[in-house]
């Protein structure tokens, strides 16, 4: 019972000020931001999931970390909203790791997320440029040397536990090169990362 109710804390003070509009900050000027009624509609809904727990829900920790929203003029603040939306994923995340450890056993528990973790581990110690699927040279992708550096600091995390956390992986940016590494690949990996770090953390 403890595990579930500190998520369930988590998600309360995200609408605790419902009454109160709005519920983030809104852009000024020509600064763009996620679109209100977007935000909105997405929060209430993973909120009546979380507080229903409903079997068959599409609302999952991966389901609200890959959420996104059109960015539009007098938007809410991203960084507050993305800030937002990270509690409700750990919230997510504590009440599915508490079911898992349920329903599977600590040790099965810890053996699946290891092998996540190794999976991980090997991609990013392959040679530099060579860790991810590269785009067209007519095509911009991921710069190579960030995201190597990346890769270099969560495999230290994974091999040596060297200091990495949620936040910072959660927060990881690219600038864009022609011929660079494929995105969709680069986030995948990142967001595992994060799979992991939310189970053992």
């Amino acid at each position: 019972m403890t595990v579930h109710d500190e998520p369930s804390s988590a998600i309360d003070q995200i609408e605790a000020d419902a009454y109160s509009e709005p519920l983030f900050p809104v852009e000024r000027g020509r600064a763009r931001g996620y679109e209100p009624r977007a935000v909105e509609a997405f929060l209430a809904q993973a909120r009546d999931a979380f507080e229903t727990d409903a079997a068959g829900s599409p609302f999952s920790a991966e389901s609200v970390r890959s959420a996104s929203f059109p960015v539009v003029r007098r938007g809410y603040q991203v960084a507050a909203v993305d800030a937002a939306l990270s509690r409700v994923e750990d919230a997510f995340a504590a009440r599915e790791r508490a079911d898992a450890i349920d329903a599977l056993g600590p040790a099965r528990w810890i053996d699946v997320h290891r092998g996540l973790a190794q999976e991980i581990l090997d991609r990013l110690t392959r040679p530099r440029r060579e860790r991810f699927a590269r785009v067209p040279w007519i095509r911009y992708g991921y710069r190579l040397d960030e995201v190597d550096i990346v890769a270099d600091r969560i495999a230290g995390y994974l091999a040596a536990g060297e200091p990495v956390t949620v936040e910072q992986v959660r927060a990881v940016a690219f600038r864009m090169q022609r011929g660079g590494y494929d995105e969709l690949q680069v986030d995948a990996v990142l967001d595992a990362v994060v799979t992991v770090q939310l189970a053992v953390d």
